[in-house]
């Protein structure tokens, strides 16, 4: 029988790999918009688990607005990357520190 600990403790250990990610990849842009992602998804478990778990289906469906913003946000983050490299022709965040046009 799967309990809510064993849900969480899948949800800690996505977002544990995520946080490792992002502190130990500190150069490609897109491996660090990955783990910003990942680290939502396990959010996201963690509210499907605790909404099984009360009886209610308010967290599921905050998961469902979540994924939502999520798609929006990836296309439009993926299309800055685009751009991004188009104008610089890298992605590296230590060659992408300054803003201007």
């Amino acid at each position: 029988m799967i309990t809510l600990s064993h849900y969480l403790i899948v949800g800690a250990i996505v977002f544990s790999l995520s946080l490792a990610g992002i502190i130990l990849n500190r150069k490609n842009l897109i491996v660090l918009f990955m783990c910003v992602e990942l680290m939502l998804l396990a959010v996201n478990i963690n509210f499907v688990a605790f909404s099984q778990y009360l009886g209610g289906t308010m967290g599921q469906i905050f998961v469902f607005f979540i994924l939502t913003v999520a798609a929006a946000e990836s296309a439009i983050g993926l299309a800055i990357l685009v751009v991004l490299y188009r104008k610089r022709g890298t992605i590296n965040v230590a060659e992408l520190d300054t803003l201007k046009g």
